[in-house]
């Protein structure tokens, strides 16, 4: 038996406050969440503060697979929190501001995680504050030339900036974001439609996608996978030698919270047991879609639905 990968998800824990009442999230704690159970090692690098939500925070995540020991305390800022409300069905953000997780300290702990980690994933919103943002990219840069390293682009106005974007890309092996999220991309990074292959006529948003993805790839070399997501419409992997498209499942969805970071997990898990791309989105669809077909960001999972998942996956790979 080989001995399960270390992964890590590096950034902000929160409570999503929702009109039913609050839910624990955030995109790298979705994602360690994910990726323990489908049976790696994870573990979360965040920050609470010293308050009732912070010790919430831990007992909802003390019987799921994912390890909390290396999380900080802050004594001086208050648990991360978004306030979400929706209109027509699409969620809309305020995100508080400072929180603990804006603070995340460099410990001697946590960089000797980061060089035995197997994977890594990190986001843009956790670098909203320079302190996070130091420590988020020392991590990175300590990981061995080995690891996966997943830059989540995951935007939240107005926290984010083409010097982030430009940074965090510079330290990733593997890029992922949702087909709304190209165009604004392109336009941080000063990237010209032109360039990512645009005809003189415009064409539709989807089309760009792929160029787009080979124009990321050339304009970073340590990058080696595009992952672009599309909802209910599945998702484009794209590397510098071949891309695959994926139609996605249909599902009926409970809410998207969640699905992408599920999708992310998913395609590292797969990735460190060195999946080709039709596998990987397969994966990345199976788990992105079941996730948003329940309620929550992190559901229960019964063992007889992830063997399930876990089956129709591997049938891809014969």
């Amino acid at each position: 038996m080989h001995e399960p990968h270390l992964i890590l998800g590096i950034g902000e824990l929160l409570w999503d406050m929702l009109p039913e009442g609050p839910r624990l999230g955030g995109a790298p704690a979705n994602f360690a969440v994910m990726a323990g159970r489908l049976g790696n090692r994870a573990a979360i690098l965040s920050r609470l503060g010293r308050d009732e939500l912070g010790r919430q925070a831990i007992d909802r995540l003390d019987p799921m697979p994912v390890e909390t020991s290396y999380l900080e305390i802050d004594p001086a800022h208050e648990t991360g929190r978004v306030t979400v409300s929706f209109s027509s069905g699409e969620p809309h953000y305020i995100i508080h501001d400072p929180a603990a997780w804006d603070y995340m300290d460099l410990s001697d702990d946590w960089i000797q995680l980061a060089e035995r980690a197997d994977a890594i994933c990190f986001g843009s919103l956790a670098q909203r504050n320079q302190h996070s943002r130091q420590t988020i990219q020392t991590l990175a840069a300590a990981t061995s030339a080995s690891c996966i390293r997943i830059f989540d682009v995951n935007l939240r106005a107005p926290f984010y900036s083409s010097e982030i974007l430009e940074e965090s890309l510079e330290l990733s092996t593997v890029v992922k974001m949702n087909d709304t999220e190209v165009p604004l991309v392109l336009e941080l990074l000063a990237i010209d439609l032109e360039e990512a292959g645009a005809p003189d006529r415009p064409r539709p948003a989807n089309e760009l996608l792929r160029p787009a993805a080979e124009r990321l790839l050339r304009a970073f070399p340590a990058l080696q996978l595009v992952a672009i997501t599309r909802g209910s419409r599945g998702s484009l992997l794209a590397t510098r030698d071949e891309w695959d498209e994926h139609p996605g499942f249909p599902v009926k969805v409970a809410d998207a919270v969640g699905s992408g970071d599920a999708f992310t997990a998913a395609l590292t898990h797969y990735l460190l047991r060195g999946a080709g791309l039709a596998l990987l989105n397969e994966a990345g669809n199976r788990w992105g879609g079941w996730t948003a077909s329940q309620s929550g960001a992190m559901p229960a999972l019964p063992d007889t639905v992830r063997d399930a998942i876990t089956a129709a996956i591997e049938k891809t790979a014969n």
